[in-house]
């Protein structure tokens, strides 16, 4: 059985709605997972905004323009009176349950139950139109087995367990539809997932039911080997790693969460990325093979901060790192690249909210110096230390481009160049023409 998941852009609309019905009914059993509608989660977000404000005017009036909305939806969704009314009793149902939120006390708890509706919504919408449609579909209710436990992390055996108990009471459906993002905490509440939404929720689906594929339908054209807004002449990239999907995504490639595919990962089940827009094209497929001596793709990160250290007393000092580690640590703030040498170590920082702070710190320690407007490029693929000439080749495509810092052997997958913003858009067409 294949698990695909869709959206809110592929279902944001009575048509998108149609053409995602289409590609899920070729007559093989299949789970489907669904965002919410485009849109509605960030209007969910305003109405919680004006709740917390003690504003109920001020929420009912955008409940209102919501319930309206959709109400404009199940009249172009559905065609026959029966299903309209349906359709209609149901946006009545949840807007009520909504406004009933506006009488009492608000807090997060509330907010959460106030953001599940969107994929209640559009989950029971899609339901009801394959069944006009004459379609073997079932709703499963993520909130009967999707839970985190006490540490917020997903309960692998908890899903398997409640998903196949559901699964079981439906043996015949073609169409399992489901509600991605939304679960229950340790304690039965509702909750969400927050890292990867409804990404996530396909990759523990997947896992959960040992999937054959993982199908991810974006309205975006897969995976590019550089970005086409920066770069001429970019390609699809057709096969990626976990590892090198991972890189990518972290490094401005806006698909899948590193977070979301681990699931997948560690089942040994492949992620397929397709474009709702071109169902017919092969998409990007992201799995546990690698191709040998290849390089996929460059991606770039901007708003980086470089801060380099330098220290006399450095010089064959233990303890040193730690120290600077640490003032990073205590301003809860990550680091993206690292390059030390015997009297000095650099470091990059994409959130700069504490950076006064930790210069203050560090200047304890040696001689502060900073470069802002910096840019992370990356290059991915099989770059194996073995594979003779693949680091020869990216830096020969940045010799004209200066360099700050360069990380390689980290990471069998990736070799990343910190440059100067205004620098970005050359050193990517370089990296493409010289690598693709």
């Amino acid at each position: 059985m294949k698990v695909l998941k869709f959206g809110g852009t592929s279902v944001g609309s009575a048509s998108r709605m149609k053409e995602v019905a289409k590609l899920i009914t070729d007559g093989e059993q299949k789970i489907v997972v669904l965002s919410a509608m485009s849109g509605t989660t960030n209007t969910l977000v305003e109405i919680s905004d004006y709740l917390y404000k003690k504003n109920p005017e001020g929420a009912n009036e955008i409940i209102n323009r919501l319930e309206a909305k959709y109400r404009e939806h199940i009249d172009q969704l559905y065609a026959t009176p029966e299903y309209k009314k349906k359709g209609m009793e149901l946006i009545t149902g949840h807007f009520d349950y909504i406004r009933s939120y506006t009488k009492d006390l608000f807090t997060l708890f509330e907010e959460k139950v106030v953001l599940a509706q969107g994929e209640l919504i559009s989950t029971a919408m899609m339901n009801y139109y394959l069944q006009e449609c004459g379609v073997k579909s079932v709703l499963l209710p993520a909130l009967e087995f999707m839970r985190t436990d006490k540490n917020a992390e997903p309960d692998p055996v908890y899903i398997k367990d409640k998903l196949h108990n559901q699964l079981d009471l439906h043996p015949g459906a073609e169409v399992y539809i489901t509600q991605g993002f939304i679960c229950r905490n340790a304690y039965g509440e509702i909750d969400n997932l927050q890292r990867g939404g409804s990404d996530y929720t396909a990759s523990l689906v997947g896992a959960a039911i040992n999937a054959s594929e993982i199908q991810i339908w974006t309205d975006i054209d897969g995976m590019h080997n550089n970005d086409p807004r920066i770069v001429d002449q970019t390609q699809p990239v057709r096969h990626l790693h976990f590892e090198e999907a991972a890189e990518l995504a972290y490094f401005g490639a806006k698909i899948l969460h590193p977070t979301c595919i681990q699931p997948a990962k560690y089942a040994n089940i492949p992620v397929r990325l397709l474009n709702t827009m071109e169902p017919d094209a092969p998409g990007t497929i992201i799995s546990n093979e690698t191709e040998k001596e290849k390089i996929k793709a460059v991606a770039a990160k901007d708003n980086i901060t470089a801060i380099k250290i330098k220290s006399g007393r450095m010089l064959l000092a233990y303890g040193f790192l730690r120290k600077v580690f640490e003032i990073f640590e205590s301003y809860q703030t990550s680091i993206d690249m690292i390059c030390t040498s015997e009297v000095g170590v650099s470091v990059s920082i994409d959130n700069t909210k504490h950076l006064n702070e930790i210069l203050d710190d560090l200047k304890k320690y040696g001689t502060v110096t900073v470069d802002s407007d910096m840019c992370i490029v990356c290059v991915v693929g099989d770059l194996d230390w073995e594979n003779i000439g693949f680091e020869a080749k990216a830096l020969d495509a940045m010799r004209d481009i200066p360099v700050r810092m360069i990380s390689f052997g980290g990471s069998n997958y990736n070799i990343s160049f910190l440059i100067r913003e205004s620098d970005k858009k050359r050193a990517l067409q370089s990296l493409s023409d010289s690598l693709f």
